[in-house]
């Protein structure tokens, strides 16, 4: 686990310093070069890869909130649960993407994660995807409440109060 974080410190992952407008308001934003190898014998990037890239921008944001190390001393953390993707336009090599990540919702034991991916040389969003993960005890797989540290860490990064469901926000 790791050697994946230290991967992702890579020249192919970065922060942005001017994302897109589309991308006001998602506190983590990464940039990914396109690969040749994204596209499929139709001659743009496959679909499967624009799930990739919303991926690697909730693993970037998991990390900014700790989760990695509660995942290896505790054996809890998120699982994915379901993941959706609206695509917008098609996306070819050569290019660069940027992907944000954000909590839209909190629940007792899950969490939805909006992602928007903008092509920079179109210069608008080409997806938009959304994703539920259920915070589980990996040995049992049996879910559990979601920690109030990682509630915390979540307002934090987001810079606003997240509420479950049937709550309303603290004043």
């Amino acid at each position: 686990m790791w050697y994946f974080l230290r991967e992702m410190q890579s020249e192919n992952v970065s922060a942005l310093e001017h994302p897109h407008e589309a991308l006001r308001g998602f506190p983590v934003v990464i940039s990914l070069s396109v690969e040749w190898g994204d596209q499929d014998s139709f001659a743009h990037v496959n679909n499967t890869v624009y799930l990739k890239w919303c991926e690697t921008a909730r693993v970037v944001y998991l990390g900014k909130i700790g989760m990695w190390p509660m995942i290896k001393n505790e054996g809890v953390g998120p699982i994915l649960a379901s993941v959706s993707c609206d695509y917008r336009q098609p996306v070819t090599f050569p290019d660069t993407v940027q992907v944000g990540a954000r909590v839209s919702k909190i629940g007792r034991s899950s969490f939805r994660m909006e992602h928007v991916v903008v092509s920079v040389a179109q210069r608008a969003v080409v997806a938009e995807s959304d994703s539920t993960l259920v915070f589980i005890e990996y040995a049992r797989g049996k879910s559990l409440p979601l920690p109030p540290q990682m509630r915390q860490a979540m307002e934090q990064l987001e810079g606003r109060t997240l509420t479950s469901p049937g709550t309303s926000p603290a004043p």
